[in-house]
């Protein structure tokens, strides 16, 4: 087996899968792609519906937070992928890349190149949309973006109902403004997930130049005199790169390897008996995550997805989706919702909200035996900060994870007000047609301590864990703009921990992007294809 490669891309996820084949598009690169997961072959990972079982345990590494002490010491199911494709492959596939706004602010803390106009070409340039081709939208990329093709009657009530309470409708959120309830561009393709992996990768499996291996764990990265030079394998097989080693396993991943190398915060790895290789204390630090919360309401006939829990309504789903694409089976269950504000005086919207088409969709929600809708929503700019640290030296043991949830005040005050609009949301007249009652968080929730209390026990991550390496101009900062890793040669992460701040959405959009713009940054540094 090949020992030497060009590039060693670890992670196959949103990012690494881009960015393995966009580097092998030069014949003359050579790319190996380690992924620690499996492969996508299980029919979940492809039906848009099979969102439902991932987060409960389906393709993920099965960690957990340390207990929050800002919440009461809750514990959180974590999901983090483990799977060829990464979150792209197990999330619910809503296509939404953050505010313009966002990315101004990463140049304004002094990431050059990394504007809106500086990344808009690289979300155009993944994208095949079903629907706009525009200054804003891409056709012909790799990635389906697509509308949803079956949503129900209850969620054009739920617009209505926004609209009852000066909320308007938006067609395009990822276009002119944010602002708006909307039905969600999905990373779909004829009904079916377009993943990282499935859109870069499995159409270019057979390049001579391309080599991928999942269910290949890095032990390790392998550092000589200053220099990253490979990595070693859990088996203690040792794989040189002799060009740069990249770094794509996510926020979470990133900086649990790279402190598993003895790369970190030397007091800490010191202490775990881990030979310090590079003393950089930003490394696991600036951990942000949005913190989602959910009103349940029980509905008073069929008009959720709930009643395809039950056996021979699924059979029936099944043959609907393999006859007409359409159904419950083609639904990532989250495909309408929309961007608001909690802060009224926000430079631009700080909620967003994702209408669930059932109940008990993901692990540890509540479910309505006579079925349900669920609205969640999560306040998008929290100023908490939490960490990734390693429990122990030993690679098989989890990580300590610590979201640090609502550490900082306002993040708890406008959570809880996202939690009331939805509940305003889902009382208003064009919904009282579907609408039994209100579950949870139900009547007896009154006062905004009721709230904290109701939210220390149905809460949950909405998955968009990022910062961990931020990218900045400082000597502090783990990666420059250019993604290079401050102190070490030869290195580079690409992934969404190089955030500096989260962005105002879901966040696989965002790391594809980020995919692409490192693929043309190592390109341009190496010689080996276009500049950026």
């Amino acid at each position: 087996m090949q020992k030497s490669y060009d590039f060693i891309v670890i992670g196959g996820g949103s990012a690494g899968s881009i960015v393995a084949a966009r580097l092998t598009e030069d014949p003359a690169v050579n790319v190996l792609l380690l992924e620690a997961g499996g492969r996508d072959r299980h029919p979940f990972y492809h039906l848009p519906a099979g969102f439902a079982k991932m987060t409960k345990g389906i393709g993920s590494w099965g960690w957990e937070t340390v207990p929050q002490r800002h919440m009461r010491e809750k514990v959180f199911r974590f999901t983090q992928a483990k799977v060829i494709g990464g979150g792209s492959a197990i999330n619910a596939q809503v296509y939404t890349r953050g505010n313009a706004l966002d990315y101004d602010e990463w140049r304004q803390m002094g990431c050059t190149g990394w504007s809106y106009a500086d990344v808009l070409p690289y979300f155009r340039k993944s994208e095949d949309n079903d629907t706009f081709e525009n200054e804003y939208h891409g056709k012909g990329g790799p990635v389906g973006v697509s509308r949803p093709s079956a949503p129900l009657p209850i969620c054009d009530a739920f617009f209505e109902a926004a609209g009852q309470l000066g909320i308007p409708r938006n067609h395009d959120i990822n276009g002119v403004k944010q602002d708006g309830v909307t039905f969600y561009q999905l990373t779909q393709r004829n009904a079916r997930r377009s993943s990282a992996a499935m859109a870069f990768l499995a159409p270019n499996s057979n390049r001579p130049n391309l080599t991928v291996r999942t269910e290949a764990q890095v032990r390790r990265l392998v550092v000589e005199k200053g220099r990253a030079t490979g990595v070693e394998m859990m088996d203690g097989e040792k794989i040189t790169a002799g060009q740069e080693v990249v770094l794509s396993s996510g926020a979470i991943g990133s900086p649990r390897l790279l402190q598993l190398s003895g790369i970190g915060p030397a007091e800490h790895l010191d202490g775990l008996g881990i030979d310090v290789v590079f003393d950089k204390a930003q490394i696991g630090e600036n951990l942000q995550d949005h913190l989602d919360l959910y009103c349940i309401c029980e509905l008073k006939g069929p008009y959720s997805y709930d009643r395809y829990a039950k056996p021979h309504w699924a059979a029936l789903a099944g043959l609907q989706y393999l006859l007409t694409r359409k159904g419950p089976v083609a639904s990532s269950l989250f495909e309408t919702g929309g961007f608001w504000y909690a802060d009224q005086d926000a430079r631009s919207p700080d909620l967003q909200m994702h209408l669930g088409l059932g109940t008990g969709i993901e692990h540890g929600v509540a479910a309505m035996a006579q079925g349900g809708v669920t609205l969640n929503s999560c306040y998008l700019r929290p100023r908490s900060r939490g960490t990734v640290r390693l429990q122990s030296a030993d690679p098989a043991s989890a990580p300590l994870i610590d979201p640090n949830y609502l550490s900082d005040p306002r993040d708890r005050e406008l959570s809880i007000e996202g939690v009331k609009l939805t509940q305003k949301i889902l009382s208003q007249d064009a919904l009282k047609p579907y609408i039994l009652a209100e579950r949870l968080p139900g009547p007896d929730v009154k006062t905004d301590d009721d709230y904290f209390d109701y939210i220390c026990q149905h809460s949950k991550t909405a998955h968009h864990a990022a910062g961990t390496c931020r990218m900045g101009p400082d000597d502090e900062a783990v990666v420059d703009e250019r993604l290079r890793f401050k102190g070490i040669e030869g290195l580079r992460i690409v992934d969404n921990s190089i955030m500096p701040r989260v962005v105002s959405s879901n966040t696989n959009a965002a790391a594809m992007m980020i995919g692409e713009k490192g693929a043309d940054l190592i390109r341009a540094d190496n010689g080996t294809g276009a500049s950026a």
